[in-house]
């Protein structure tokens, strides 16, 4: 059993808080949102009044913020956890912010002595639910190996992927290729609609095909019945395809379809859907055909 500060319980973090809750260890969580904190005490966790209590005594510490300033003002402030967490302690940031954000906790962990690792991770509201997020994860190898048995209990595909910071390039790709897909079934729905096709006959068959992915599997249906209710809201994703985008200016290449699907997600925004789940992307597709269907 492990004593655990988990710090951030929204859509994401609320339902892996639970997970290691139930899965035996002392949880204690600390969340701006009080409905938040007392969903993590009734899966056998304790809530925190401030994130000192949280950190106090916590063996590991997890992050689950919605970006770059949140997890450094937390994780660096002058009360924050890097003063507030022992020496010799794991700090897991499960964020998905920029890879220098995380080369920077580890600059600041390998100065106070506490052991980090960026493990951002995938998979949506539904994998965090049902603990099979596919986890990525940066740091040294004898981090993640201390952190194993926490990160089986919330997800299925675990993957050492490098260094400090690894884990958040790691976590880029994956959303410019997850934000890619969406755009271009949405652009598949609006093409069969128009041309007479059921979507949902059309899509069945494309998700048996070559074609086929996990988005089609999990979101077809709810495309279709235009049901967008947030598993991963648009605003995230707007600020996920910042960071690719940020991350290949680093690395010197040209990413020209992540760029014209990041001006996709930023349309997406701008037009008011920014607290809708990234399928959304299909209401942006239908108003540049004139194909609202509200």
């Amino acid at each position: 059993m492990k004593n655990i500060g988990f710090i951030g319980l929204g859509i994401m973090g609320g339902p892996m808080a639970a997970n290691l809750a139930r899965a035996g260890h002392s949880v204690v969580g600390y969340d701006l949102g009080p409905d938040r904190v007392e969903r993590l005490t009734d899966a056998g966790g304790r809530g925190a009044a401030d994130l000192a209590e949280a950190v106090a005594g916590a063996d590991v510490v997890i992050t689950m913020l919605p970006d770059s300033p949140d997890v450094e003002g937390v994780a660096l402030g002058p009360d924050g956890i890097m003063r507030q967490a022992r020496p010799g302690s794991l700090y897991i940031d499960m964020s998905t912010v920029r890879p220098e954000t995380g080369r920077r906790l580890a600059q600041a962990g390998a100065v106070t002595g506490v052991h980090v690792l960026d493990a951002p991770v995938s998979g949506g509201e539904p994998g965090a639910v049902e603990g099979r997020l596919s986890i990525m994860v940066g740091g040294a190898e004898e981090d993640f190996a201390t952190a194993m048995p926490l990160f089986e209990v919330l997800g299925a595909t675990i993957v050492h992927v490098g260094p400090a910071g690894a884990g958040q390039t790691v976590k880029a790709a994956n959303q410019l290729v997850v934000g890619g897909v969406y755009a271009l079934v949405a652009e598949a729905l609006v093409l069969l609609e128009a041309s007479g096709v059921d979507g949902k006959t059309g899509l069945d068959v494309l998700a048996g095909g070559l074609a086929g992915s996990r988005i089609l599997d999990l979101k077809r249906e709810s495309m279709v019945n235009r049901e967008f209710a947030p598993g991963f809201r648009v605003d995230l994703h707007h600020k996920d395809m910042g960071i690719a985008l940020a991350a290949a200016r680093e690395a010197g290449v040209a990413l020209p379809m992540t760029g014209l699907v990041a001006q996709v997600m930023a349309a997406a925004r701008a037009q008011g859907y920014g607290s809708l789940d990234h399928s959304a992307l299909l209401k942006v597709i239908e108003n540049l055909s004139g194909k609202d269907q509200a």
